[in-house]
C-alpha cells in the first residue's frame, strides 16, 4: 500500500512515524515545500530574547530521521494539483524545476496554515516580515541586531510573546492590534489588565484599537508604520495578524468551511475516499461549544496525526475534539486557559453565561513563601455545566487549566467541580484546590 502525505510540520510528521511503528512495510512518501521538517514556530521567541539560543534545537525530527524509518523524503516538492479520481497527484522539484505525476492508494493533507497577509499600502518594503517557519525565525533574528525600533502588528500569543523578547533585547517595542485588549481571543479582562501592565512597565507602546492602515518608507524599506489614529517609527515590523488554512490546493475538489479549513470527521477522514487531513489546515470539534471551529495549534496538529495513522486502516479511534487548552508566560506572569472565556462564551453561544473569580494565595500562608493566584471559571447557568477557565500568578500553576480542560471535556458541572477530589499538601496546596474554592465561590 503507497501512502503519500502532503506537508510535513506537526500533523504530517506525527502522522508519518506512526505509520512506520504501525506498519513497518507501508511504503511512505512525503512531499514537503521547505527544507526542512518539524519545526516548532512557539519557540521563535524564546529564540530572538535568547533563551533558546540555538534555532536547532527546536527542531524535533528531521528529512535525515524519517528516511532512517524507511520514508520517501522529498524536500523542497510541491504538489501542485491532486486528482482524487484518477489518486494521482502533480508534483514539481522546487530544485530543477521538473514537474512528474505520483499515485496514492492513502493520502494524508497534512497542508498547515499561513500567516494573514492584509493588502495593505506598503506592505511589500522591506523589513516587513512574517513570523511562521525557520526561515522566518532567521530573518527575524538577523534582522533584530541591525534595528531599533520595532513595530509588532497583531496582539496574540506569538505577538506578545515576540513584543517582550525584542524589548529583553534592549529594542523600542510597539504592538499593535484592533481589538481593544491583547490577546483577547484567549482571555477575559481580568487576566489581560495585569499583562498590559507588565508590558506598559517595561516600557512597550501598546497601541490598541487602532487599525494599520499604511506602511511608509525610505528606498524601499519600511520607516513609519501610520494607523488610523497615530503613526509609528519603524525599522522592522513582524506581522502576526493570525493564520488561515494552507488549503488552496484542495479548494472546490472537497467539502470545507468558507474559509478554506477542510472538514474532517471523528477518524480524520475528509469528503474524499481514503483521503485523510489533519493538523492546521482542518476545522476542530470545539467541546465547549459544542460547534466546528478553525483553531490552529501544534498540540491539535500532533494529536490529529497521530489519529491518522491509528485509523489509516479502519475507524479505530475516536476524536476528541478540542478544548484549545493553551499557557504563556509574560515577563514574571505564568498564565493558561482552556476552553471558552467569558467573552467569547456571550459572543458565540446563545447560552446563559455565568463567571466567577477568586483570588487567592496558592498554598498556606504559615509556609515561608506563598504567591498570589486568579483563577476564573466561566460556566452555562441553566446547565450549570463548566465551560471553560484561566489562571494567572507568578508561580506557576498553569497546569490547573491542563486539568480543567479535562473537567469540560467531561461535560463536569460547578457542583462536581467543587467537590471533587484533589490532594493537600502544604508545600503544593491549600486543603481546598483553587479549582474547588473557586467552584464553591460560584455555589
Amino acid at each position: 500500500m503507497k501512502v503519500v502525505v502532503v506537508g510535513c510540520t506537526h500533523a504530517g510528521t506525527a502522522a508519518v512515524v506512526n505509520i512506520k511503528a504501525l506498519y513497518k512495510d507501508c511504503d511512505v512518501t512525503v512531499y514537503e515545500r521547505n527544507n526542512n521538517i518539524s519545526f516548532l514556530s512557539c519557540g521563535i521567541a524564546l529564540n530572538v530574547g535568547g533563551v533558546v539560543e540555538d534555532s536547532q534545537k527546536l527542531f524535533y525530527n528531521s528529512p535525515e530521521g524519517l528516511v532512517k524509518l524507511g520514508v520517501k523524503t522529498r524536500m523542497e516538492h510541491d504538489v501542485l494539483d491532486i486528482d482524487f479520481k484518477s489518486r494521482t497527484l502533480k508534483v514539481k522539484n522546487l530544485t530543477n524545476g521538473e514537474v512528474f505525476e505520483d499515485h496514492y492508494d492513502k493520502l494524508i493533507l497534512t497542508l498547515g496554515s499561513w500567516p494573514v497577509i492584509p493588502p495593505i499600502e506598503g506592505i511589500d518594503q522591506e523589513n516587513i516580515v512574517l513570523c511562521k517557519n525557520y526561515n522566518h525565525a532567521q530573518t527575524i533574528i538577523q534582522k533584530t541586531e541591525e534595528v531599533q525600533n520595532v513595530v509588532v502588528i497583531g496582539a496574540g500569543y506569538i505577538g506578545v510573546e515576540l513584543a517582550e523578547a525584542f524589548e529583553v533585547k534592549g529594542k523600542q517595542v510597539t504592538l499593535i492590534d484592533a481589538e481593544e485588549r491583547i490577546m483577547s481571543k484567549y482571555l477575559d479582562d481580568e487576566f489581560t489588565d495585569l499583562a498590559e501592565n507588565a508590558f506598559i512597565n517595561h516600557g512597550i507602546k501598546l497601541a490598541l484599537k487602532e487599525s494599520v492602515v499604511k506602511f511608509e518608507g525610505e528606498q524601499g524599506k519600511v520607516t513609519k508604520v501610520i494607523t488610523d489614529r497615530a503613526s509609528y517609527d519603524a525599522d522592522l515590523v513582524v506581522m502576526c495578524i493570525g493564520f488561515a488554512p494552507n488549503s488552496a490546493l484542495v479548494k472546490g475538489k472537497i467539502d470545507t468551511l468558507p474559509n478554506g479549513a477542510i472538514l474532517i470527521d471523528d477518524y480524520m477522514r475528509t469528503s474524499e475516499k481514503d483521503v485523510f487531513a489533519a493538523g492546521d489546515c482542518c476545522v476542530v470539534r470545539f467541546n465547549p461549544a459544542g460547534d466546528y471551529r478553525y483553531i490552529p495549534l501544534a498540540t491539535n496538529a500532533v494529536r490529529m496525526g497521530t489519529l491518522v495513522a491509528k485509523n489509516l486502516m479502519e475507524p479505530k479511534l475516536k476524536y476528541m475534539g478540542t478544548q484549545a487548552t493553551s499557557g504563556i508566560k509574560i515577563y514574571e506572569y505564568c498564565i493558561a486557559s482552556t476552553g471558552m472565556t467569558e467573552e467569547v462564551a456571550r459572543a458565540t453561544t446563545d447560552r446563559e453565561i455565568d463567571a466567577v473569580v477568586l483570588t487567592d494565595n496558592y498554598r498556606p500562608e504559615f509556609m515561608p513563601t506563598f504567591e498570589m493566584a486568579t483563577v476564573k471559571l466561566v460556566y452555562d447557568k441553566s446547565t450549570r455545566r463548566i465551560l471553560g477557565g484561566q489562571i494567572i500568578s507568578k508561580q506557576d500553576l498553569t497546569q490547573f487549566m491542563n486539568t480543567l480542560s479535562v473537567v469540560v471535556q467531561n461535560n463536569m458541572t460547578i457542583e462536581e467541580l467543587a467537590m471533587t477530589d484533589f490532594f493537600f499538601q502544604p508545600h503544593f496546596n491549600k486543603p481546598w484546590s483553587l479549582l474547588n474554592a473557586a467552584a464553591l465561590k460560584a455555589l
